[in-house]
């Protein structure tokens, strides 16, 4: 009887069966988690372009409840609100104003500002209150 010759002996062959079951599960597993991630965003093509955003000065027009108008901190009176305007943006390159009217303020009072800034060529963002 040989009992030396009997030895477990260890084979150098590696079983990938085991490694291709956990990648199979990872992959589904990924699969099933990207469709359960929702953006709130418009899906939009964006087009290229070279170079860097640059954060812009802009003026911000307030117009609180009660029909006054502010550019940024200073109290303005509605008749000398374009003068005022102009002033603040002549300096500027790309003249920006961010609107910030509260949601009581009659449509009317927001489009006299936006009816300067279209005289003046100004930009307008109108500032609204994320969801």
């Amino acid at each position: 009887m040989n009992i030396r010759g009997r030895r477990n002996k260890v084979t150098p062959e590696f079983n990938m069966a085991s490694m291709t079951d956990i990648v199979f599960l990872l992959l589904i597993f990924f699969m099933i988690a990207s469709t359960l991630v929702t953006t709130s965003a418009i899906d939009i093509i964006l087009p290229k372009a070279s170079g860097k955003t640059e954060n812009k000065k802009s003026v911000a027009v307030s117009i609180k409840k009660d029909l006054t108008y502010y550019i940024d901190q200073k109290r303005v009176g509605e008749s000398i609100l374009e003068n005022e305007l102009v002033a603040a943006l002549s300096d500027l390159e790309k003249p920006t104003i961010v609107l910030r009217a509260e949601k009581s303020v009659p449509v009317e009072n927001v489009v006299k500002v936006m009816d300067i800034a279209n005289r003046n060529k100004f930009k307008v963002i109108l500032a609204v209150k994320p969801n």
